[in-house]
């Protein structure tokens, strides 16, 4: 898993540190993809910079095939693990899945489809639905994802459910049909997405956005505090 490290997340979980990221055994393309899987490290220490990180290897899904942009969250008493993936039979790069844990490094149960690149946005240079956070405001929780190819194409959608509902019932979920982040060219906003969300040192939300450079082949990342939803 040394080749190709992709979109690391630093979570607390139970008291301990885990890193979820993706990474390809070879840098090489197959089937047209890159040969991306998911897998997490643990550290025990109380400041992640100085103590012992442990591989605890690759987390496995029913499907073995690309997979990346991994996110945990917790929700009324369950751990869920959120996740974007190639289904072989699906049309498309990465659909959006997520499942319950038995513990920070293995699912539980059957993992359940939320949202799959179909949408005429969603489509755009590739067909892609990645990089999901989660966010809860009053009564809904809420995820953003990415969909399209990473250029001034790239954007940010929204999916939302009940508070109360059952999460793994994909029928609870309900996906927006225009994003609600994309390219601005008047404000000079290009291809936001793979947001995350996070608050800091006062509370205060805080939306991270990578933000590509138009006609250039990298991004910056940009940090604004702001409230990133409405009621």
């Amino acid at each position: 898993m040394s080749n190709l490290i992709w979109a690391p997340e630093l979570h607390v979980i139970d008291g301990k540190w885990y890193v979820y990221f993706a990474a390809a055994h070879s840098p090489e393309i197959a089937d047209g993809l890159f040969q991306h899987r998911m897998f997490a490290l643990e550290c025990s220490a109380a400041n992640p910079l100085e103590g012992e990180w442990v591989e605890k290897g690759r987390i496995a899904t029913p499907i073995d095939s690309f997979s990346l942009d991994a996110t945990h969250f917790e929700h009324q008493g369950k751990h869920y693990y959120l996740w974007a993936q190639q289904d072989p039979q699906i049309r498309g790069n990465s659909n959006l899945y997520l499942a319950e844990m038995a513990n920070p490094w293995t699912l539980t149960g059957a993992p359940v489809m939320l949202s799959k690149p179909e949408l005429p946005w969603e489509t755009i240079g590739f067909w892609v639905n990645e990089g999901p956070a989660v966010i809860k405001h009053g009564k809904r929780i809420f995820i953003s994802y990415s969909a399209s190819a990473t250029d001034e194409n790239y954007c940010i959608g929204l999916l939302w459910a009940d508070i109360d509902a059952d999460l793994l019932d994909p029928t609870q979920w309900h996906k927006a049909s225009e994003p609600v982040f994309r390219t601005s060219y008047a404000n000079r906003q290009f291809g936001p997405g793979h947001n995350s969300f996070t608050v800091d040192e006062q509370g205060n939300d805080v939306l991270g956005l990578p933000r590509p450079q138009l006609h250039r082949n990298r991004r910056r990342s940009v940090i604004r505090s702001e409230s990133p939803y409405a009621d």
